[in-house]
């Protein structure tokens, strides 16, 4: 205060210091109960048995399994039809397998209805035909830009025409949206897609996911990522469409806003949703085994020796079905081709099993294991990854050095830095790794950020062991993470559960220039594990090049690193013939390799020129966590998936009746009745329903908001305090 306001007697009134701090005090008391009620409200409750109807803010991505959702009379909710059944007919054929997927649902009410189907398949899927039956009729998709495909359908909508979209969310979630479904027709969706059998050593593998876990929304990473809705990449993509309150929602998108209700089954309840399977294995050998893992089939050997597969009785869609074969030993091929030829251009899918090397000395390593202790991974899963886990530090050597990382709401490292593998250190970590329980959320980038320090080295190989069932919604976040910080390490990831999340595994490792794995139970841990131990402990074939093919355009590129049991799998476009090639690179860094590939004995096969195309989309779309032009890439992808007919992220299927079959006075959409759904097998319901995979609330984010409002109100205080 000036001398001259004191002499005109404006003196400041003196104000109690204890009513100050009392009333910046009950204010922030205030704010913080009210931001904790906010974030409270969100996070989804307990269920018992009895009370199974789940109230909260879902994505099509956090339905449970495959399912008609059909909008209720309040806006922006959605209820669940009835699913008869499913059917799934796969043919495989060498290495190439073509599947069609049948859903029928049933309109049992009395009104018309729009609705909208949420459903998984493999990740390497090459999705390319829709087909949309009512009784007799069948109407066949088209494929169009993603916003043209929109227009149409809701053209079709507003006429009172039949009509279904296809879209998809991801690699391996799609949507499809269904107008003017009458009274008690039934309604048919068949999906047909194709994609390349996987292989490890001589054993084949075939993956067809049947559930769709819940996704956990990461805390945001910044105040000003919360208001500003910025989440670049993610942003773009439709299937991101979380909590209005948090985050932009594209103006453009064809899906519908979050899903608020669905009811779920109850703990003790039984499983519901049918579905039948029928395999058609030509293998083209002999084979020593055939193994389902995780359900109970039946198979029947003609005499051309193509087995027909079943499931032995009614199966719940609640796991991924897992088919194994492997041929006799001296029918085990180290190298299957196929080609196809569309006019001038030559198609050709390689898979190369290399030579097997002689036994190196062991590497000398740094190995990081990562471990998560989420809600989705209680029950089954974290007895698997803990008992995966405990082999692994077992077989830590005195010369290796590791580290333990477990996660869930926060990251926390065993040490404050890497250890040498002795008695006293694996001790350390065992007593560790058995003490962890799941609970909490699954914030796996900060877990990924404390591995991945972008540093090079030189003395020992770093090797990151990552165990999760990738239940998260931020899969691109993740990617350009570890694009970024990568450096010299390499990331192998280790898919737990009934239904790990298969496109962040394969497509994480991939970039991480690791390999993958997956454990379903318990039983398969010691195999898988060492399995994984031979790739970790010998040397990797890298700096790997294919000569020979200078016209063709050969996928993926750069060649990936490989190790031990792994196939090289190569597509490959070009306009002339092929001969011979060369296929070269280096053992350990330091030994020179090479074999020499005679491509003379090329099989024709449909469907080549569709992986191909299929593949070079996940190549650009992967590009874009290292910061390719998102217009470009956009531009690209259209094109090809245009030209092969294929569903993308810029390219949707679209199928409508010519006739009109909703009469005009019809429009207002039906409230149905609700459908459960399952939680994939093994998953706790408790623990993901309180506090786990769902709960995308931030606590800490509450509290932060919480003191920053008691810190301006002091400070309003303290202004008005000086003004007076």
């Amino acid at each position: 205060m000036t001398s001259e306001e004191k002499g005109r007697g404006l003196e400041a009134p003196q104000v109690d210091p204890g009513y100050v701090m009392l009333t910046v005090y009950t204010l922030g008391v205030a704010i913080l109960v009210l931001f904790g009620w906010l974030g409270s409200a969100n996070a989804v409750p307990n269920t018992s048995k009895q009370e199974a109807e789940i109230v909260q803010l879902l994505t099509p991505n956090e339905v449970k399994q495959g399912e008609l959702l059909l909008p209720r009379t309040e806006p922006g909710t959605y209820r669940a039809a009835p699913m008869l059944s499913m059917d799934v007919d796969i043919s495989v054929t060498g290495i190439l397998a073509r599947a069609k997927v049948k859903q029928h649902f049933t309109n049992d009410s009395d009104q018309w209805l729009e609705a909208l189907y949420v459903f998984p398949l493999p990740d390497e899927s090459a999705v390319d035909h829709l087909e949309m039956r009512i009784n007799d009729r069948i109407i066949i998709g088209k494929i169009q830009k993603r916003e043209e495909a929109r227009q149409t359908y809701e053209k079709a909508k507003r006429e009172g025409k039949k009509a279904s979209l296809l879209s998809q969310l991801r690699p391996n979630i799609f949507t499809t949206a269904v107008a003017n479904i009458g009274p008690r027709e039934t309604v048919i969706i068949q999906i047909e897609y194709q994609q390349v059998i996987q292989r490890q050593n001589s054993v084949y593998s075939l993956r067809f996911p049947m559930v769709v876990g819940p996704r956990y929304t990461p805390n945001q990473s910044s105040i000003a990522d919360i208001f500003s809705g910025n989440k670049g990449e993610e942003d773009q993509e439709s299937y991101n469409l979380i909590d209005q309150k948090i985050q932009k929602i594209p103006s453009n998108t064809s899906h519908p806003p979050p899903l608020k209700t669905l009811s779920v089954i109850g703990p003790d309840e039984e499983r519901v949703n049918p579905v039948a399977l029928h395999v058609n294995l030509a293998a083209g050998m002999q084979l020593a085994r055939l193994n389902s893992l995780y359900h109970g089939i039946t198979s029947e050997k003609n005499e051309e020796d193509i087995v027909d597969i079943n499931f032995t009785g009614e199966v719940k869609a609640d796991r991924d079905f897992v088919l194994e074969w492997e041929a006799a030993p001296t029918q085990t091929p180290s190298l299957s081709m196929f080609s196809e030829q569309q006019g001038n251009e030559h198609y050709m899918l390689l898979m190369l099993m290399p030579p097997e090397q002689a036994q190196a000395e062991p590497l000398a390593r740094e190995v990081i294991f990562i471990l998560d202790t989420s809600g989705s991974m209680g029950g089954e899963s974290i007895s698997q990854a803990k008992k995966a886990l405990l082999m692994a530090v077992e077989r830590m050597r005195p010369q290796d050095r590791f580290n333990v990382i477990e996660f869930n709401s926060n990251a926390r490292a065993l040490f404050r830095g890497s250890r040498s593998g002795s008695q006293k250190n694996r001790a350390q970590a065992i007593d560790f790794i058995e003490e962890l329980k799941a609970q909490g959320g699954t914030e796996i980038r900060e877990a990924l950020a404390l591995a991945l320090d972008g540093k090079e080295r030189h003395e020992r190989i770093r090797q990151i062991v990552f165990l999760t069932d990738g239940s998260v919604s931020n899969e691109q976040e993740l990617f350009t993470l570890i694009n970024n910080q990568l450096g010299d390490s390499r990331l192998f990831t280790v898919g737990i559960g009934s239904a790990p999340n298969s496109y962040f595994m394969t497509r994480a490792a991939a970039m991480g220039r690791g390999s993958y794995t997956f454990i379903g139970k318990l039983e398969e841990v010691r195999e898988k594990m060492t399995t994984l131990f031979a790739m970790l402990e010998q040397p990797a074939l890298t700096q790997l090049r294919l000569t020979g093919a200078d016209d063709f355009e050969i996928l993926p590129s750069p060649l990936p690193d490989l190790y031990q049991g792994e196939p090289l799998t190569v597509l490959m476009k070009g306009s002339s013939n092929l001969g011979k090639l060369l296929l070269s690179g280096q053992q350990g860094g330091v030994r020179p390799w090479q074999v020499t590939i005679d491509t003379t004995g090329l099989k024709e096969r449909t469907g080549i020129a569709v992986l191909w195309a299929r593949k070079k989309i996940r190549m650009l779309m992967d590009s874009l966590a290292s910061g390719a032009d998102a217009q470009q890439v956009e531009q690209e992808v259209t094109t090809l998936a245009l030209a092969n007919h294929l569903v993308s992220r810029y390219t949707s299927l679209i199928a409508v009746e010519e006739q009109i079959s909703r009469p005009g006075d019809t429009e207002k959409l039906l409230e149905n009745q609700k459908i459960q759904s399952n939680l994939p097998a093994g998953w706790v319901h408790e623990k993901v329903f309180a506090g786990g995979a769902d709960t995308a609330t931030s606590a800490p984010l509450s509290i932060f908001v919480g003191l920053l409002s008691l810190a301006l109100s002091a400070l309003l205080i303290w202004m008005q305090w000086r003004r007076q």
